[in-house]
């Protein structure tokens, strides 16, 4: 390491103003404040100094997200198999083994692609490269189904880079989750391929499924008016869904660590549960013809991407409401209408992506009310002084 550090501050003359590859300086920037903590310092004035950048919080963030990508990786090759019939006869590193072959090509393509875009805007620019896409290269393969063509996954990351973070200025200025929109742009553009029982499972080379495997979700299943599945493989991840979505067990790991290192806000997380808990159980008590509201409220928690979304969508913390009470209403909201639109429009089973995208959009309008309601209630009081 100590000799890649002295590559970087030999070259760095070199991708400064007026050096010979002055254009190159937002890349050289980018490598070596990833590899290294850069030892630059305020020089004038008074500023708070925090171990925490945003690198560093990028990367809490992508430990945070182990857990449920590796879950993920053995659950694509357990599904592959459990449809081939071969259970019993392959074990976990050929599971594992399986799921790594088919995952690893997707992230590649996620990484290359938006990491590319961001270069290349941060060139143009004359900018630092932007952070975000540590994550937000990840988020993307783990909300995909497995069997996605690797074209669609750079179309929708192209996509996603483009035209919900550049066009608005590069991270920290985005409207919308960019995973979220990437995952949002396939579902509206290619729909015949993201959708049916054979996208959710890695089903090359399989010429006929064993009598009475399915490769369809819990959601879709449900949609389809069966909603009974395994409550404990829900938990712990063993159905089909998108890569890194199934496993809620692996998905709380996340939120603890999340949680200890202050980098999520739980008041989020809860209200998305108390929100999809109050849904469901109001659908439960007007239980009619459609069986899919007779689900058990806490089940919704288990299928699709709500815990996933729960944990690290809806928390995003430039789309997300900045206000604490905001904070409230946002998460509330947004589990109120992954549910509702889980139950009554059954043909876009999986609500929690458009839920978090719907509340993104209002969360600056949230924001603006709540501040607007602390002013006025300020003012109020201050009025009742005067007068005393």
């Amino acid at each position: 390491m100590k000799a890649l550090k002295n590559f970087f501050e030999r070259t760095k003359p070199l991708v400064e103003k007026g050096g010979k590859y002055h254009w190159l300086s937002s890349t050289h920037e980018a490598f070596f404040t990833f590899l290294f903590v850069p030892k630059t310092t305020s020089q004038s004035g008074t500023h708070i100094h925090d171990y925490i950048d945003m690198k560093r919080t990028m990367s809490v963030v992508i430990m945070a997200l182990i857990p449920a990508l590796l879950f993920g990786i053995y659950n694509v090759g357990y599904q592959h198999f459990g449809a081939l019939g071969a259970l019993g006869t392959a074990g976990f590193r050929d599971m594992f083994l399986f799921g790594l072959l088919k995952v690893l090509p997707i992230i590649a393509v996620s990484y290359i692609v938006g990491l590319g875009i961001e270069f290349l805007f941060a060139q143009i620019r004359g900018h630092e490269v932007n952070e975000g896409f540590l994550v937000t290269g990840l988020l993307i393969p783990m909300i995909m189904p497995v069997n996605t063509p690797l074209w669609m996954i750079a179309v929708a990351t192209a996509f996603s880079v483009v035209f919900c973070k550049e066009v608005f200025g590069g991270t920290g200025m985005n409207v919308w989750n960019p995973a979220l929109v990437a995952r949002a742009f396939l579902f509206f553009a290619y729909p015949a391929q993201m959708s049916g029982d054979s996208v959710w499972i890695a089903a090359d080379g399989i010429k006929a499924l064993p009598d009475g495997f399915t490769g369809a979700t819990p959601l879709a299943n449900a949609a389809a008016g069966n909603i009974s599945f395994d409550t404990l493989n829900a938990f712990l991840g063993f159905i089909p869904g998108s890569i890194g979505e199934t496993s809620t067990a692996a998905i709380l790991i996340g939120a603890v660590i999340l949680l200890i290192t202050g980098i999520a806000r739980w008041r989020i997380m809860l209200s998305v549960v108390l929100g999809g808990l109050f849904m469901g159980g109001l659908f439960n008590l007007v239980a009619g013809d459609n069986v899919y509201m007779s689900m058990p409220a806490w089940q919704h928690l288990l299928i699709g991407g709500f815990a996933f979304g729960t944990v690290f969508m809806a928390t995003d913390p430039v789309s997300a409401a900045q206000t604490n009470c905001g904070k409230w209403y946002y998460g509330f909201l947004i589990g109120v209408l992954a549910v509702l639109i889980r139950v009554v429009n059954p043909g876009f089973p999986e609500g929690m992506m458009l839920a978090i995208l719907l509340m993104n959009t209002f969360a600056p309008l949230i924001d603006y009310i709540v501040v607007g309601r602390n002013i006025s209630r300020r003012l109020k009081r201050t009025q009742v002084k005067t007068k005393a």
